[in-house]
């Protein structure tokens, strides 16, 4: 299966990172070249594209296309977690733009034997990165009934966590659940008739919870965020597209924090994160995909993109 991704606000990624012809750009999630096509096309011979993908066939795909251009680029797997020391070791010096597009590939989702949609029957697995070890059946047949209500509660905002947990409980008592097909199947039963008529797929916001606790999508954020804000030159920009509140709300909480903004609880007396300005918020606001993008690529619905200047 080729791989295959479409990229999402390009024009509004493009203007938000100010591209400069020398510049320095990262993008953090190169996937299959799309965001780093647009932003190569734009440099000249001074400027430098350094793409990054946990997804070795990202790597393979984005190296295809990109190559084909004839710029300054190299193409590195590794977790955007790693970004300083990516930086460190084949930069080493200040960049002038990151841009992270968080969430599933369209190649992710639509390759069946990745095992993460619930449309297609296949082997439960969810891994980004195939060399890791732990998958989306470890998780499901491995955690205890309070690791799997953490995660479906708190990852996939379920309503019916409860009843979830406990079928697949009661289902893995005879057996191991190996595939997607056999899962989709247990939520169904646990979600009452009535509960499944409306809304998304009964399946979706189990299996988002269990994909981000398979790749610890969430808990890598905002760390993140701070070492490439580390990385930034002065008046370099980071573009993050998020595709759900919990990742928006991170990014949100952790660009205010750089801003030298209180992060504390409302209550509490004395400010205690001490947080120093780095930056500012280039929108105060998340912009999100017009009708026209949505229209064609009804996955953009639920993107939204924030922008942080340092400063």
């Amino acid at each position: 299966m080729e791989f295959s991704h479409k990229p999402i606000m390009v024009n509004e990624c493009i203007k938000g990172l100010r591209i400069k012809p020398d510049g320095i750009y990262i993008d953090g999630t190169v996937g299959g070249g799309g965001h780093s096509g647009e932003i190569a096309v734009l440099l000249n011979e001074k400027g430098l594209l350094v793409g990054l993908d946990r997804d070795h066939e990202a790597i393979t795909a984005s190296k295809q296309k990109l190559m084909n251009l004839k710029k300054n680029i190299k193409l590195i797997h590794t977790n955007f977690s790693n970004i300083k020391e990516v930086v460190q070791n084949n930069i080493n010096e200040f960049v002038d733009g990151i841009l992270l597009d968080l969430g599933v590939s369209s190649y992710q989702l639509d390759n069946a034997e990745r095992g993460f949609t619930y449309q297609v029957d296949a082997r439960l697995d969810m891994r980004m990165d195939k060399n890791q070890k732990i998958t989306a059946e470890d998780v499901v047949n491995d955690y205890n009934k309070e690791e799997l209500l953490r995660i479906i509660t708190s990852y996939g905002e379920e309503r019916w966590a409860k009843r979830i947990v406990d079928f697949i409980i009661k289902y893995r008592e005879d057996k191991r659940i190996n595939s997607t097909g056999e899962l989709v199947e247990i939520i169904k039963q646990a979600i009452p008739v009535g509960a499944r008529r409306e809304g998304p797929h009964p399946a979706k916001r189990t299996f988002q919870a269990i994909r981000i606790e398979v790749n610890n999508e969430l808990n890598i954020i905002k760390q993140t965020i701070q070492d490439a804000v580390e990385c930034l030159k002065d008046g370099g920009r980071m573009c993050i597209i998020t595709f759900h509140s919990l990742e928006d709300r991170i990014v949100k909480q952790t660009f205010s924090s750089l801003e030298g903004r209180c992060t504390c609880p409302k209550d509490f007396p004395i400010c205690k994160c001490e947080n120093k300005a780095l930056g500012k918020m280039v929108n105060r606001k998340p912009i999100q995909p017009g009708q026209d993008e949505i229209s064609i690529n009804p996955r953009a619905r639920s993107a939204k993109l924030r922008i942080f200047e340092k400063c």
